[in-house]
């Protein structure tokens, strides 16, 4: 369809529409307004359907402003971003804002879309511009730092994302902004920790779990240090605050207590400690090291006589590939059969998800602090079920 027609299609559809609304306004406040929410969505829904994006964009163009088509402006270019057309975007905001009939009091929420366009497009000098120009702002402050944080998270200037989010945090306890602070301050650990300065690691882990006391990765970051300066007990008793922290990490929490264990501990107290564990936080993760150390400290056939009987109550794949590969042992030889059930479950497992996004769903065989898909810090957790713990 030719653009001038649809541009004049499109007008004609959008005045008969208020023509319509006009004529309706002898109906009562509280059913118009209604009947508004009920339908703005479906009828934008309808122009982004019906009309190219150039006829949507053109009408936009000439489109008054005033306070009563903002929105509109404003609902057109979220569409044009959110498609990944963040030029289009930005031309409606940009045109928006240089528009003299625009309302002063719409000025900072046009800004923070456009802050966001340029997020979006990868502009992120431009958009780290915009949102300081609009940290003070009462309406839109908290939202354009909760972005600047994001964006300064993106470039990992993590200095920067720490003094945005104290901000946000003065007078103000925000658990969730709280948990940002703790793994921002965990990112500037870890960095002194590479360049072993272990006093700011130790001072910056010690500040993070101040500011969350759950935080998992501050207690990792603490096991490092402690590792480092050769107190492995206590590396140790911090892989077992995990638990508490947060049982969900605790597979991760459990390789490391092995590692320690194996290393610099006692067998006989390992079992105990894992036993106690596997009682209060059963997994498949944590069977399996107690598995591991029952062989060690008990012999093969106790460790068999475990794993069948916990199997039994709590199957998974990784499980029965342990009971094969022991029951073989014990045997003296591994069966056609043993060795088919171990080609195919270990297929199975190769090449699954072991951590997936509780927010948003991400999945991947890496360990994200924070998600790569919706940014937020902690998600990502080992896989719960029969192929995983």
């Amino acid at each position: 369809m030719d653009i001038v027609l649809q541009w004049l299609l499109l007008t004609v559809a959008v005045a008969a529409g208020w023509l319509v609304g006009r004529l309706g306004n002898n109906g009562s406040k509280a059913n118009k307004a209604i009947a508004d929410e009920d339908s703005v969505r479906d009828r934008l829904q309808f122009l982004f359907t019906n009309y190219s994006d150039e006829a949507v964009e053109n009408f936009v163009q000439s489109l008054a402003v005033n306070k009563d088509t903002v929105s509109l402006h404003l609902s057109i270019g979220s569409h044009f971003r959110l498609k990944g057309e963040s030029d289009r975007a930005i031309l409606i905001h940009q045109n928006l804002l240089a528009r003299p009939e625009l309302p002063t009091r719409f000025t900072p929420q046009v800004t923070l879309e456009l802050a966001k366009d340029y997020l979006k497009a990868g502009l992120l000098d431009r958009a780290e511009a915009l949102l300081h120009q609009l940290m003070g702002d009462r309406d839109y402050g908290r939202k354009s730092a909760q972005q600047l944080i994001e964006l300064y998270q993106q470039e990992r200037e993590w200095r920067k994302a720490g003094d945005v989010a104290r901000t946000l945090t003065r007078g103000d306890a925000d658990p969730d902004m709280q948990k940002i602070l703790a793994y921002i301050t965990c990112e500037l650990a870890d960095e002194a920790l590479k360049q072993d300065d272990r006093w700011t690691a130790q001072k910056l882990t010690r500040e993070a779990l101040e500011y969350d006391r759950s935080c998992v990765r501050a207690t990792f970051i603490m096991m490092k240090l402690l590792m480092r300066q050769g107190n492995f007990r206590e590396a140790a008793n911090q892989s077992l605050k995990v638990f508490d922290q947060n049982p969900e990490f605790g597979s991760e929490a459990v390789d490391r207590l092995m590692k320690l264990e194996h290393e610099h501990g006692d067998v006989g107290r390992l079992v105990k400690k894992l036993r106690k564990l596997y009682e209060s936080y059963p997994s498949t993760s944590l069977l399996l090291a107690l598995v591991e150390s029952v062989e060690r400290s008990h012999g093969r056939q106790a460790a068999i006589d475990l794993l069948r009987l916990e199997l039994e109550t709590r199957p998974s794949v990784r499980g029965l590939l342990r009971l094969v590969e022991i029951a073989g042992y014990e045997k003296g030889m591994t069966t056609d059969e043993g060795r088919l059930v171990s080609r195919i479950g270990h297929l199975i497992l190769a090449n699954r998800p072991v951590y997936r996004c509780v927010s948003c769903g991400f999945s991947g065989q890496q360990l994200h602090w924070l998600c790569p898909s919706c940014k937020q810090w902690e998600t990502i957790r080992p896989i719960q079920g029969v192929e995983a713990e």
